[in-house]
This record gives structure tokens, sequence and C-alpha cells, in this order.
């Protein structure tokens, strides 16, 4: 059995519910189980302060994966991580790509999830095109379009 739990460390307001949609069918369309993983949301401060102690990237930025599985060894249960996200900038993305705010945050949080799962478009374009390829599919599949096709 898959669980994951969702940390409100913003005081996010709006219904997110719909976010065990997401995570269980990105667990179901890659055959995941026995999985954990956090969500945490966050504010822009926070997300800089992440970004730069972690990354050494001096900026905010939407979500933000740290995965304990990196080097590939799964036992049967897996700890997967935590996922990062900054609801400032969900808002800002969501109005800035002319979209819902569910679904940027269903993407940000697919996105972080793949990255945990070991997909990591910044590699190279063909990984590139597979997590996001996968992205589309998954949010799709829930009526939820990412904004990003190749």
């Amino acid at each position: 059995m898959n669980t994951f739990d969702i940390i409100d460390e913003f005081g996010f307001k709006d219904d997110y519910s719909y976010l065990d949609d997401v995570i269980n069918h990105t667990f179901e369309v890659l055959d995941i189980k026995n999985a954990n993983f956090c969500c945490i949301f966050i504010d822009d401060e926070k997300m800089h302060e992440m970004n730069r102690d972690y990354r050494g990237i001096d900026r905010t930025t939407d979500v933000l994966s740290f995965a304990l599985e990196d080097e590939g060894k799964f036992e049967d249960f897996r700890e997967l991580g935590d996922i990062f996200v900054s609801i400032p900038k969900m808002k800002a993305q969501a109005k800035e790509y002319g979209h819902s705010e569910k679904r940027e945050l269903s993407f940000l949080v697919c996105h972080g999830l793949l990255h945990l799962l070991g997909y990591d478009h910044t590699r190279s374009e063909e990984e590139e095109k597979i997590q996001f390829g996968l992205q589309d599919k998954i949010l799709s599949e829930l009526d939820i379009i990412s904004w990003y096709n190749f």
C-alpha cells in the first residue's frame, strides 16, 4: 500500500483533495507499490532559502524534490523522500500560464513525485521527453492537462 502526507506549512486555504487522485494515479501508471513520501506546501522565502542552500541557486523556484532513493536500491517498502511546493510561485505560474491553480498544483506535485521516482528531465533531452510525457499522460487521464506538450 502506498502512503503519503501533505503538510500545509503555508496555510493554503483552497481545497487540494484532488491531489490524492493525482498521486494515486501516478503510482498506478508506474506500478509503484509500498511507497511513502511527503509533500510540503511552503512560502517563497523558505523555497528561496532551500534552493540557495541545497542547489546553490539564489532565487525561489516552484518545486524541489529531495529523493532518498538516488542510489536505486529499493527495499520492500520504499521511502521516496520529500517534495516542497511554493504556493505563491504556484499561484503566480498559474496566472502567468493562463490556467487554473488546480492544474498548476497538480502538475508540480506530479512533476516532483516523478523526480522522487528517479525521472530527471535535466539529464538529457530524451529524459525530458520521458518525464514530461508521463506527466502529460497522468494529468490528461485525470482531465488535468499539463502545459508542456511534445
